[in-house]
């Protein structure tokens, strides 16, 4: 395929080049993308793309145009409004990054198959469960141009002086149960501050329970009436229910903008959107020092975090030279250099086994000392952590929509319940025990045991 695109160029440049003694540049072929990477005006993976369009898109008559930039829920969103031609939906672009869970809503037939443009020289190139996780009924539709895994955040400033009075030690973060533990004391510390976001419970459920050699996902759904499910929900429901563990919508970058909250677990991408400082009620702002720890986990369970990030999918095209500027594109940004540059620009792993393997035995190249720190803690975690892919099924993207929905209402009903329970005088842990035994059957209820 590749030595076809290659007669194919050629062929124009011999037209061009017959009759007149000079050479005529290919024909021009423009991508719209929809991405993921920072927003419109910062944006590591515009950077790259404003590369490429200057060196080899330019060399090639190719030119990539960012359509979109924005989070993958919208994205998942706008494509299926597309794919489904619903009124006002914006055009299909040519290439976008996602999740392969938007796959079966837009439909295989409708997407490239990379396997069609890649050598297997270039395929084991990638790290292997990297190119695995897109890889439906032996289809390549997606390509990993940067992965991320999850870690946890601190606000250290506010959190030593949360320890100097109450003696908690970074130590507690480490564990999830401890950690939970810390939500509630921080919750009481603070006259009814949280302390602690979980961006993605559904993240946290599955990498926890799969590290209690549980399994999440049965048939087709999340499993809420397993041992392991039930030994992840109740130090967390706890947490969630006293008031300190956060069960709002959003992300937990803009509450850290305020000290809504101090910590965290998200993705490495999130570094990006944590700034060095916060803004408080009154608008005054305050400077503060940021630490990152290896994912928490559970007390017995093995350390298992999750493989994160979207990966690059292209709509296949009628025009074959559009297909082929896709995989020129997709392979340029991959190329080691390329890669290391847009990973480390965006808080984000390479996706090539030499690219990973030289950033973890040497981050001193990484001159943002932030991002250092960053990769230094998933070079920690790099030889005792198992990495998890986000399972697909089918519904798998609702599935996981529902989950988030059903287990912030039901907590953060509980804890409302809880307050004013305890406020009117009810034992505190009697009203706990009952809380935490109905929210888990509520959950079961909702979502299926």
């Amino acid at each position: 395929m590749k030595r076809m695109f290659i007669l194919f160029l050629a062929s124009i440049m011999l037209v061009g080049t017959a009759g007149c003694g000079k050479s005529t540049p290919p024909e021009p072929v423009t991508l719209t993308i929809w991405h993921v990477y920072g927003s419109q005006t910062e944006s590591p993976m515009n950077t790259m793309i404003d590369e490429f369009n200057q060196t080899q898109g330019k060399e090639m008559g190719i030119t990539v145009s960012v359509d979109s930039v924005t989070n993958s829920s919208a994205i998942d969103e706008a494509l299926i409004a597309s794919a489904n031609g619903e009124p006002g939906a914006a055009p299909m672009p040519d290439l976008f990054t996602a999740y392969p869970r938007v796959a079966e809503e837009i439909g295989l037939e409708n997407l490239l198959d990379w396997n069609s443009y890649l050598s297997e020289s270039e395929r084991s190139a990638y790290v292997d469960a990297f190119l695995t996780e897109g890889n439906i009924q032996g289809r390549q539709i997606a390509l990993p141009i940067a992965k991320s895994t999850e870690l946890l955040f601190l606000n250290k400033t506010i959190f030593d002086r949360f320890a100097a009075d109450t003696e908690a030690s970074e130590e507690e973060l480490l564990q999830f149960e401890s950690l939970f533990g810390l939500c509630c004391r921080y919750y009481d510390w603070s006259d009814g501050a949280e302390m602690f976001q979980i961006n993605d419970f559904y993240h946290y459920f599955l990498s926890s329970i799969t590290g209690l050699g549980g399994q999440f996902i049965r048939d087709g759904r999340p499993d809420c009436g397993s041992a392991e499910f039930e030994q992840a929900y109740l130090p967390m429901a706890r947490a969630a229910i006293h008031g300190g563990l956060c069960t709002g919508d959003g992300y937990a970058s803009d509450r850290w903008k305020t000290a809504e909250i101090i910590s965290n677990v998200g993705s490495t991408a999130g570094m990006m959107y944590l700034r060095d400082y916060v803004t408080y009620e009154d608008n005054t702002t305050e400077d503060i020092e940021l630490a990152v720890y290896p994912y928490p986990v559970l007390s017995g369970a093995s350390p298992v975090v999750m493989q994160r990030g979207t990966s690059l999918f292209a709509v296949k095209s009628d025009d074959e030279r559009k297909n082929q500027a896709a995989a020129v594109f997709a392979k340029w940004i991959t190329q080691n250099d390329h890669n290391q540059d847009f990973a480390v620009a965006s808080g984000y792993l390479p996706v090539t086994e030499d690219t990973l393997s030289a950033l973890h035995s040497d981050t001193s190249g990484v001159e943002n000392e932030k991002y250092q720190m960053l990769y230094n803690t998933v070079s920690q975690m790099h030889s005792s952590y198992s990495f998890c892919p986000l399972p697909l099924y089918d519904g798998s993207a609702q599935a996981q929509k529902q989950f988030e929905a059903v287990m912030k209402d039901v907590l953060s009903t509980a804890h409302i319940a809880y307050a004013n329970r305890v406020g009117q005088g009810e034992d505190p842990e009697a009203v706990m025990e009952e809380l935490l035994a109905s929210t888990l059957a509520e959950i079961k209820d909702a979502i299926g045991a």
